[in-house]
C-alpha cells in the first residue's frame, strides 16, 4: 500500500478532535434526544418495551439540559412517548 493511502493515525485523532471541539453541546444534545425518540417510537411499534422503556427514560434524563423551543418540541414527544408506552404496557 502507498503510504499517501494509508493517512497517519495522529492525524486522523486530531482532525478528529478538531470535530469534536467544534460542536455545539445543545445541538448535539437535541440530536441525541431526537435520535432516542425515534428509537423509543421503533421500539414501541415492535413490541419490545424494555428496549421502549429505556430510550424513553433516557430521553426524560437528558431533556432537562435543552433550553428553548427543542425543548418544548422535545418535550411534547416525551409527553407521547409516555402515552403510548402506557397504552401499551395495559
Amino acid at each position: 500500500m502507498a503510504e499517501s493511502e494509508n493517512p497517519e493515525p495522529d492525524l486522523d485523532a486530531q482532525a478528529l478532535f478538531e470535530q469534536i471541539r467544534e460542536f455545539d453541546v445543545q445541538q448535539f444534545l437535541v440530536a441525541s434526544i431526537s435520535t432516542l425518540a425515534s428509537l423509543a417510537f421503533a421500539k414501541l411499534d415492535s413490541g419490545d418495551l424494555g428496549q421502549a422503556r429505556t430510550a424513553i427514560d433516557a430521553v426524560a434524563a437528558l431533556l432537562p439540559l435543552v433550553e428553548g423551543e427543542p425543548a418544548r418540541d422535545l418535550q411534547g414527544a416525551l409527553t407521547n412517548l409516555q402515552v403510548a408506552y402506557a397504552g401499551r404496557s395495559v
